[in-house]
């Protein structure tokens, strides 16, 4: 069957989304128009004459209001749309309900922690306290090649997560905090199996209190050092080394074996968005939700700023009122954040997300909480908080990827699932990043970094089939098979924790 030239998301909506590219005065039938404008692929038709100061519907949800009045044909984009304020009807709980569990859910091969989780990979994770134990850190890692790891199989290597903060920070702030709950997350993510702090000494984020705050681990899988304690840099290597062998052969014990799906906590990500994105990968990922929740899992949506204008959609999914009232809180916190900081909500989308098709961020944030599927909104959790509510759930992060990624993952996430229509070049830090395509094109022109495509469902493949590929992808990859990602070598220079507030 040819591909429509166009897509009509909902009988009320006021633009149709291109297909290909089209030249003035090609028709299109199914809406009985003419084209009068250079319409590239993604991008919006009018379909009906609209007045300045109208609203525009796309997914039959306001995208943004006409600047100039708009003649039918003609393309809708940054030079006749932007954003307004208008008020947005929340029915808090509205379409709560119930999802069936599986009778026989399904399983993966994961590896059983003693703590009751279950991990993807099995990984030594080296963690630096503050900035300034940086270079220590990578040089602890990178000692232990593939070569120095031949004998102990099982384990996927050894990873240095640094960053650029630790001090010169407020001690007891929120961007302390943050930082804080994402370190020890990484400490005690089903990924790690074995986790040493180094921290320098003097810094502001000492090593001993989140040592102490996690407690007791696996005895010998959970150490620290502090350089200025050895005597310098030199000597925190060598110990750094010293300790993180004496762990090998623990780490090396275990195995993966059959677990259910319940087990699994999945980050859902966009990055690089398009005008597909919100037609093809992310309602295809949000199916892919559905089935990981009807099976006992876990689904964490974020990218706060990118839901801002589609917030409506996650209060009336929400599983009680609270929820509902601490998601639109954690939008308030935002407003006020960017208003101090001298920026807007509206500053999204980026250069390229435009370039794809996408015009505001209500347009954007209507097409990112699809990913979500249709289930209850849960719980919603501040960022980096470890999640422990099943189904699927809200967590508060920026829009920008790897800080978003991160967050999920020092929440518990232990795979990363990512779409995009421009093209990514992302990986998360010991948690395997499944990269889904939204369009063919860019499925055939970067294949090296892609894993998934859902550009074939505009040549008429069922959403439900999809949906199922991307759950059995997910499967796939906990089962331990590679993503394009892991291959490439992506993850540690992504490690990105959030900065909040003041650099002092």
């Amino acid at each position: 069957m040819p591909q429509a030239t166009a897509i009509r998301l909902h009988i009320n909506d006021d633009v149709v989304i291109a297909t290909q590219q089209l030249m003035p005065g090609n028709r299109i039938d199914a809406e009985d128009l003419v084209v009068r404008d250079l319409i590239p692929p993604g991008h919006k038709i009018a379909t009906r004459y609209i007045k300045t100061g109208e609203a525009v519907r796309r997914y039959n949800q306001v995208i943004g209001f006409a600047k100039t009045d708009i003649d039918v044909g003609k393309h809708v984009h940054t030079q006749n749309l932007a954003v307004a304020e208008f008020a947005r009807e929340h029915s808090f709980c509205a379409d709560r309900h119930d999802t069936p569990k599986l009778a026989k859910p399904a399983t993966f091969m994961g590896y059983k922690r003693r703590n009751g989780k279950v991990g993807t990979r099995n990984y030594i994770t080296v963690i630096a306290s503050v900035n300034c134990s940086a270079t220590v850190v990578r040089n602890i890692a990178r000692y232990f090649t593939a070569e120095r790891l031949a004998d102990y199989p099982n384990i996927d290597g050894v990873i240095s997560l640094v960053h650029q903060t630790g001090c010169g920070m407020n001690g007891a702030g929120e961007g302390m905090q943050a930082l804080r709950r994402t370190l020890t997350g990484y400490a005690i993510h089903p990924n790690t199996a074995a986790a040493l702090f180094v921290g320098l000494g003097c810094e502001v984020n000492q090593v001993a209190p989140m040592v102490e705050q996690l407690g007791s681990m696996q005895p010998g899988m959970l150490q620290s050092l502090n350089i200025q304690d050895l005597g310098g840099t030199s000597n925190a290597i060598s110990r750094g080394i010293e300790l993180v062998q004496a762990m090998l052969p623990a780490v090396n014990e275990f195995r993966r074996e059959p677990v259910p799906v319940s087990a699994l906590i999945i980050g859902l990500n966009c990055g690089g968005s398009d005008g597909y994105s919100g037609i093809t990968a992310n309602p295809a990922l949000g199916g892919a939700v559905d089935l990981l929740v009807a099976n006992g899992g876990t689904a964490i949506l974020s990218e706060t700023p990118e839901i801002y204008g589609a917030e409506h959609l996650l209060t009336c999914r929400a599983a009680t009122p609270a929820v509902a009232e601490k998601l639109l809180g954690r939008i308030d916190w935002w407003k006020n954040y960017t208003s101090r900081n001298g920026g807007e909500m509206d500053n999204n989308p980026s250069v390229g997300n435009k370039a794809g098709g996408l015009t505001t961020i209500l347009e954007k944030s209507l097409g990112a909480v699809a990913k979500g599927g249709t289930t209850n909104l849960n719980a919603v959790y501040e960022y980096a908080e470890q999640v422990t509510d099943k189904g699927f759930v809200f967590m508060d992060t920026p829009g920008y990827d790897p800080v978003s990624a991160t967050g999920q993952a020092a929440g518990g996430a232990q795979i990363i699932c990512f779409t995009t229509g421009r093209g990514s070049a992302f990986g998360c830090a010991g948690v395997p990043t499944i990269k889904f395509s939204t369009n063919n094109v860019l499925w055939n022109r970067q294949r090296d970094d892609m894993d998934v495509n859902a550009g074939d469902l505009l040549d008429g493949v069922p959403m439900q089939v999809i949906s199922q590929r991307f759950f059995d992808a997910i499967v796939r990859h906990a089962s331990g098979e590679k993503t394009r990602s892991e291959v490439l070598g992506y993850g540690e220079d992504e490690f990105l924790p959030w900065q909040i507030g003041a650099v002092m």
